[in-house]
């Protein structure tokens, strides 16, 4: 049963870092959040009003809690466990839509303070389309490119630079062509669908097989600038995220069966974020902007799934752009494997030694940072026998020595 609870001017509800998983509603009085800006380090307050929900984000994603939140003058707010707050959630359409589209707009925030300390120049949707086709032609990968191109030709015909995109499309299917032709060998079979979440197995039904896609491996389902007016549920295969930075490509994230994608062009009305493409077969629900808030209202689940997935990439993008602002490049890199261990939590927390599948050049990625440099500062563990690297992965010989690390080079105490 949800719990109301009155609390003195000044208590304190929870403090930063706490692990929570309550959820709050106001019901009269007023609480203030407060946090420090990663970035800036500057000090944000937020002030929750009656109506409204705050602790949402830790407790869905079971993670430590952002911010404090402090009762202003006597207050009382109703406190809800989880699964409470499910129930309360997949009975309110119009609180569907918008706390979906209030952690889409804070996703978004965080992609942008990402994008500005990797100094990514902002472009228009027709040349910022162009560079990622560019891009993945630089890259060899004349498949991606072609895809890329021939979405651009599609989407935007009456285009001036028209006339480039097919001249570059030409170039890229004549390579891919000749590829195709080396692994002509290779015989490759869809999987059947196989659902994850065991929530969203009503979309297993016949009934939505009308909107399944098939995609075959490096297709690009959707490409970074396009306009967003569909969104995908993955049902079997993986689909990688990749995000164009100054004529490079970055990987974003790697999203399995059951995971959604492409939501949150449909949510703020904005283009494509981010680029998808197929790692091997996969199969894909399509759904298009038309029938989003339908489908989302119409099926509490997949609206739940999707708010929880919204509040683990909050938490990740937030994670990386802590690593992004540290100075120091050796506790840079160190937070990278702190971040990694987090990731990927061990049955005995007494075993120091971890093993991370990650290469060199993810670390560059995560850190923001250079191949070269990344290079050079990773030489500096090894030597000092921190840690050992392989082809495909790191061996981190004693995780507290990366922790002790970490919090001298970047002063904490």
């Amino acid at each position: 049963m949800p719990k109301a609870m009155q609390y003195t001017k000044g208590s304190i509800i929870y403090f930063e870092g706490d692990k929570d998983e309550r959820i709050f509603i106001m019901q009269n009085g007023s609480v203030l959040l407060t946090s420090t800006d990663i970035e800036t380090e500057a000090p944000v307050a937020e002030q929750v009003h009656s109506g409204e929900f705050f602790g949402v984000k830790s407790a869905l994603g079971h993670f430590p809690r952002e911010e404090t939140a402090t009762a202003v003058v006597p207050t009382v707010a109703v406190a809800l466990t989880v699964q409470e707050f499910e129930i309360l959630f997949s009975n309110n359409k119009a609180l569907i839509m918008k706390m979906l589209r209030v952690f889409s707009n804070q996703l978004r925030q965080v992609h942008k303070k990402i994008e500005s300390i990797l100094h990514s120049e902002p472009e228009d949707q027709l040349t910022g389309m162009l560079r990622v086709g560019q891009c993945f032609y630089d890259e060899e990968q004349f498949r991606s490119a072609c895809d890329v191109y021939e979405k651009y030709i599609k989407r935007f015909p009456n285009s001036p630079k028209v006339a480039e995109a097919k001249k570059m499309y030409d170039a890229a299917k004549l390579r891919a062509d000749k590829l195709a032709q080396l692994d002509r060998g290779s015989v490759d079979t869809y999987e059947e669908p196989v659902v994850a979440n065991s929530s969203l197995k009503i979309f297993d039904l016949p009934a939505f097989a009308r909107f399944a896609k098939n995609y075959e491996p490096g297709e690009v389902i959707i490409s970074e600038f396009e306009p967003g007016d569909s969104f995908y549920l993955i049902q079997s295969g993986n689909v990688q995220l990749v995000k164009c930075v100054n004529g490079s490509k970055k990987n974003l994230d790697v999203l399995k069966p059951g995971e959604f994608f492409g939501e949150m062009a449909i949510l703020d009305n904005s283009p494509r974020s981010a680029t998808c493409m197929a790692i091997g077969k996969v199969r894909c629900l399509e759904f298009n902007k038309e029938n989003f808030e339908l489908l989302i209202t119409g099926n509490p689940q997949m609206a739940l799934l999707l708010l929880k997935l919204f509040c683990k990439r909050i938490y990740d993008q937030r994670r990386r752009l802590k690593i992004l602002v540290i100075k120091d490049l050796q506790a840079k890199i160190a937070d990278v494997f702190l971040m990694l261990n987090e990731m990927n939590p061990v049955a005995n927390e007494m075993e120091k030694q971890r093993k991370f599948n990650v290469t060199v050049s993810d670390i560059a990625h995560w850190a923001g940072l250079s191949l070269e440099v990344t290079k050079d500062e990773i030489n500096r563990f090894v030597e000092r026998h921190r840690i050992e690297v392989y082809d495909n992965y790191v061996i981190v010989n004693n995780i507290n020595d990366i922790q002790r690390l970490y919090e001298t080079r970047a002063g904490i105490r």
